[in-house]
């Protein structure tokens, strides 16, 4: 049985009721708070594993709590689905840009969302196999260990996500992957069923990563097939 502790911040006292009974009877240690003011709380008192969080709450927006966390050592690589009633493509890709993992609209079947958080729980929880964790391109490092991208030694804000999409691209070097592919290698995340995440997670990398995120040099941009991560990033040094 798993023994992970999610975190279900909805003002649905029904919905929460149900997923949590649901969770619990698939392993999982579930705390619910009905409003942001309680999340907080709960997260300042107690480590989770995953937090799945509604966008519209009573006293706030969901996306400012994801945002206090992404700028939050502690909280920062904290696997983070986030929930809304609000299903259009601009709400989703607004959730992803500020730093949820997934996003999945209402209504949901719990079978769905129980594979989301295995998917984020286990992509969280990998270990590398390689000799070697640590891949070098000039002044950037990708260390699969630490689960960090470093730039001249400093840490690079990522999510659990954005760090294994960099990662999957990186150990891939000069070849150009389509987003099918892409998907594939990140062992089926359920965002595959919207094709634009993965260009909102490139996005937020860049920003992390690039000196210009507008005219990138180390994850480029193949119109019409996909992404290529360079071989060779700056001027005066290139992949180790």
């Amino acid at each position: 049985m798993s023994n992970e502790h999610i975190l279900l911040i909805d003002d649905d006292l029904r919905l929460s009721a149900m997923v949590g009974d649901y969770l619990r009877s698939h392993g999982y240690e579930v705390s619910s708070a009905p409003s942001l003011a309680t999340g907080r709380e709960l997260l300042a008192r107690q480590s989770f594993d995953a937090l799945v969080l509604d966008l519209m709450l009573p006293d706030g927006d969901g996306l400012d709590l994801c945002k206090e966390l992404r700028a939050s050592p502690r909280h920062r690589h904290l696997p983070l689905l986030m929930l809304s009633a609000r299903g259009e493509p601009t709400d989703r890709i607004v959730g992803l840009e500020v730093g949820a993992d997934d996003y999945l609209p209402k209504p949901f079947e719990p079978r769905e969302l129980l594979a989301r958080i295995r998917a984020l729980l286990r992509r969280a929880g990998q270990a590398s196999d390689d000799g070697d964790d640590v891949l070098r391109f000039g002044r950037l490092e990708i260390d699969n260990g630490l689960r960090q991208a470093r730039l001249d030694g400093q840490s690079c804000d990522l999510t659990s996500y954005q760090f294994d999409l960099l990662h999957v691209l990186a150990q891939h070097p000069g070849r150009v992957m389509s987003r099918d592919q892409i998907m594939d290698a990140l062992k089926g995340h359920p965002l595959e069923a919207f094709d634009r995440s993965i260009d909102v997670h490139i996005s937020r990398i860049r920003a992390a990563i690039e000196a210009d995120p507008k005219e990138p040099r180390r994850i480029l941009t193949v119109r019409g097939v996909g992404y290529v991560f360079a071989k060779k990033q700056d001027a005066d040094t290139g992949a180790a």
